[in-house]
């Protein structure tokens, strides 16, 4: 069973050069809809994928991260 794969989102690490990409897996048969983050650093690949719930969770832990880094010469998020 093949999922279809829809891209969302590609970012580079400007310090490491590791390319992220998001992307939706989606099952013929239905189901719920996984995130999928591939990451490349040089030849070496780490692929998983996540649920809606656990996605939200991560998201939300970045942002706090993102968001006490302001003023230390980082951007800031949202």
């Amino acid at each position: 069973m093949t999922a279809e794969i829809k891209p969302i989102e590609k970012l580079i690490n400007p310090l490491g050069g590791q390319v992220i990409e998001l992307q939706q897996l989606d099952y013929p048969s239905g189901g719920i809809s996984l995130l999928r983050t591939r990451i490349r650093e040089k030849s070496r690949f780490t692929i998983f994928e996540v649920d809606a719930q656990t996605a939200a969770a991560w998201g939300e832990a970045l942002l706090r991260w993102a968001r006490t880094q302001a003023g230390q010469g980082n951007p800031t998020g949202p």
